[in-house]
């Protein structure tokens, strides 16, 4: 059982660092507390051009981490928030438009997945601009167990072992596109998720995104 876990693990493993190195596009958040570093799936191709389209327009610069989750996740991308006054409730800034959901069951909420939020809507459709970075936390097996018969649904075995070794929010898999990943910085992401917050969860010391900066893969290199 035990060599099972360790090559479903090795596999998991293995597979992220070729989807990693598939990728085309990579951005780069600048935040007050630190870099993070994250790649864009290339096969959620509608999510990735619009991130990228927002960022290279500067959209996200001076936007707020407007809530934060310990266990959970931190969220961004509200527009009001760049001129929001301290305390003032936040989330439902939009740019106007929504973006058709993109869900890939090997896409998921494993901790560091850069995911699109969404109000409640049948079709699943993301918001436009919003989005999250999952914390998540750690789960046994009785808790996987719990969340398939909720959900009716069978969790993978490789995504289970993520789910027990690294962490997560199995929950929200299927609801919500996953459309990226952190490959560097989440000590970052702790230090903003763990920030003192309201009782809307929004940090009482304001959390910018400075920059989110678009490199492209070219030859195998990033430009």
């Amino acid at each position: 059982m035990q060599m099972k876990r360790i090559l479903l693990l090795s596999a998991f493993i293995g597979l992220s660092s070729i989807a990693a190195i598939a990728q085309k596009y990579k951005a780069i958040i600048k935040t007050d507390a630190g870099t993070i570093e994250a790649i864009l799936y290339k096969n959620t191709p509608l999510h990735t051009k619009n991130f990228v389209k927002l960022a290279k327009s500067d959209f996200f610069e001076g936007v707020l981490f407007h809530r934060v989750i310990p266990d959970f996740m931190i969220q961004a991308g509200d527009p009001k928030s760049k001129t929001a006054k301290p305390g003032e409730m936040l989330g439902d800034g939009d740019v106007g438009y929504k973006i058709p959901a993109e869900l890939r069951y090997e896409y998921y909420h494993k901790k560091g997945a850069l995911a699109a939020a969404r109000d409640n809507n049948p079709e699943k459709a993301s918001s436009g601009c919003q989005f999250y970075i999952v914390d998540g936390k750690k789960y046994t097996d009785e808790e996987l167990t719990q969340i398939e018969k909720r959900n009716d649904k069978k969790i993978p075995d490789v995504q289970k072992e993520m789910y027990k070794k690294v962490g997560g929010t199995p929950f929200l898999d299927g609801n919500y596109t996953v459309f990226g990943e952190v490959t560097k910085g989440m000590d970052v992401v702790e230090k903003i998720v763990n920030q003192p917050r309201n009782q809307a969860d929004r940090p009482n010391k304001d959390q910018h995104i400075k920059s989110v900066k678009i490199r492209k893969k070219f030859l195998g290199i990033w430009w």
